[in-house]
């Protein structure tokens, strides 16, 4: 029986929730004088803040360069609108103020100060999603009555200041929640963790968007960071034959890396359909994002003979051990499965994801129990060594307490900074084409590395992509396995073939998979070359316009023009 303290975190009824109106209050059943009065009730109250928190479902199918699926989604297809946006929403903002607001009617001071972090957490949170999403948004630290018409049509503050803010937020709720550590509640060390994410998106965006104040941003990641690393007790998961693959399959979180997750139980009936999405959608990683993982000897795959145009079972010999506990590759076995399972190219792509893939009771919809990671020690090692690579103050010893622990965890060589500086990945330099120029170019681009491979799948690309400014990326072909002609493949490399690709003829193979070229996939050269999932998707990627969302037309209607367009959106409401 799976974590039943916290099955009340993950049925709470959030019975207040109902509106999304700044303007509405609670009932009277439910004002400060007959509810905020004791620790029980600030816990009841501030528990619905974390269903703003990522789920793993939508997580896992945020598709960008490196995966994709079935539907790829309203960015990557060049969808979005301002008629159609739907992300301007308030009603959780106008909880956490109205709790802030009144939590100190409560007369336990400890209690208060307990909460009162969880609330400025959730509200840095809040911020940092629609600074992300729209650029310059309207601050509110308070909850607005019917009559604040000022309040409820004031203009977008700009994104520093919203950001300034954020940052004060988090300050408080590192000095208010306790230390000890909790896969399952905001502590001190989520909220250092929200941080340095922050502040990094924060400080990259500003950087590669030429906006002022971006080493302000990067140094309270560095701050921040060193913090986390020198005294929160976290450390990277190594145990086992295969820790990196473990870590997304533990029913319970693995709080030894896990700093926050969210729960999902069949005790509690809250499951996840993870799993079940994966092999529905045809989730399946790009050519490209094979290419970033290096080989077993830390050498790049580029630097590999015929690199380019290996088959399968090929190019994923003796590669970073990551890749075989990420993607289904030849000897793979499901936990549980006694057999091997085949590449049977069932995937878009033909790499097929085996990251968050457990034991087949979880294969059907809505049932997997597995947590999901929201918060892990990896991120902010991550975000530590990019954000003193991008402030030119990175050292050795930096990558040896960051990028090198994640690479220890599977047996990788170590990074090395004189090396990675002065012989740069060439197909990463191709790739990444807005990397500031300079010494520490070399690292940077291998800490892009490291960021692309460990934390796939797990809700951040899409976003890396538009702080780097590198959104061209969206816009690429979709690559996946190479063949270099029609006819029969050893998937598993056992020795004998269990693939067969054909035009024109019919033919089948034994215990095998059969695919016609040009109806069951394309092929990139019609009978040869990369399967090329998508080949009819043309997004042109508006390098002016697309890496903020639109602000909603209605909303800009309902302002009488107070709420500004984003630049180069254009809407019908004739502000």
């Amino acid at each position: 029986m799976k974590k039943i303290k916290v099955i009340i975190l993950v049925l709470f009824p959030f019975f207040y929730w109902g509106c999304s109106d700044l303007t509405l209050v609670p009932e009277d059943s439910l004002s400060p004088d007959t509810f905020f009065s004791s620790a029980e009730e600030l816990e009841l109250w501030t528990n619905q803040f974390y269903l703003q928190l990522a789920g793993a479902n939508g997580s896992v199918g945020s598709n960008s360069d490196v995966n994709i699926d079935i539907t790829l989604g309203s960015l990557m297809e060049g969808r979005r609108d301002a008629s159609s946006e739907d992300g301007w929403t308030w009603d959780r903002l106008r909880a956490i103020n109205y709790y802030l607001q009144n939590s100190s009617n409560c007369p336990d001071e400890n209690a208060r100060q307990n909460y009162d972090g969880v609330a400025y957490f959730m509200r840095a949170y809040f911020y940092f999603i629609k600074v992300r999403r729209y650029g310059d948004v309207p601050w509110y630290n308070q909850v607005l009555g019917s009559a604040d018409d000022k309040l409820l049509f004031k203009p977008r503050d700009d994104r520093g200041f919203v950001m300034d803010k954020v940052i004060e937020d988090l300050d408080n709720a590192i000095d208010l929640l306790p230390t000890s550590k909790s896969a399952v509640r905001v502590t001190k060390w989520t909220a250092l963790a929200l941080k340095s994410r922050v502040a990094l998106y924060e400080g990259t965006f500003r950087k590669y968007h030429g906006l002022n104040d971006s080493e302000k941003y990067l140094q309270y990641v560095v701050d921040a960071g060193l913090e986390f690393i020198q005294n929160s007790g976290y450390s990277i998961y190594n145990e086992g034959a295969e820790p990196y693959r473990d870590l997304f399959i533990s029913d319970v979180a693995i709080d030894q890396e896990v700093i926050l997750s969210r729960v999902y139980s069949s005790v509690a009936l809250v499951m996840n359909s993870v799993q079940f999405g994966l092999e529905r959608d045809k989730q399946g990683f790009t050519r490209n994002f094979v290419n970033h993982y290096l080989m077993s000897n830390g050498e790049p795959f580029s630097s590999e003979p015929g690199w380019e145009t290996m088959i399968f079972p090929n190019e994923t010999k003796n590669r970073d051990p990551r890749l075989a506990q990420t993607i289904l590759t030849p000897g793979y076995v499901q936990r549980g499965a006694s057999t091997s399972t085949i590449n049977s190219l069932s995937s878009l792509t033909g790499y097929q994801s085996i990251k968050f893939v457990s034991t087949s009771d979880y294969n059907g919809n809505n049932k997997g129990v597995t947590d999901w990671p929201l918060f892990r020690t990896a991120e902010v090692y991550l975000n530590y060594a990019e954000a003193k690579a991008e402030l030119g103050t990175i050292s050795q010893t930096d990558l040896d307490m960051t990028i090198n622990e994640l690479r220890a965890r599977v047996n990788m060589p170590n990074l090395i900074l004189s090396s990675a500086n002065s012989t740069p990945d060439p197909f990463l330099i191709s790739y990444y084409t807005n990397v500031t120029q300079g010494d520490n170019k070399g690292v940077i681009l291998e800490i892009r590395r490291e960021r692309t491979i460990e934390l796939v799948l797990e809700g951040y690309r899409e976003y890396d992509l538009l702080r780097w400014k590198e959104g061209q990326l969206f816009a690429q072909p979709f690559y996946g396995c190479y063949f270099p002609d029609l006819g029969n493949y050893d998937m598993d490399n056992d020795g004998s073939d269990d693939l067969v690709i054909w035009a024109g003829t019919p033919e089948s193979i034994t215990g095998g998979t059969s695919l016609e070229a040009g109806v069951d996939l394309i092929l990139s050269d019609g009978t040869s070359g990369y399967i090329f999932a998508y080949p009819n998707n043309n997004l042109i990627w508006e390098e002016d316009r697309d890496y903020l969302w639109p602000i909603p037309a209605d909303e800009r209607v309902r302002s009488r023009g107070v709420l500004t367009q984003n630049p180069g959106w254009t809407d019908s409401t004739g502000f």
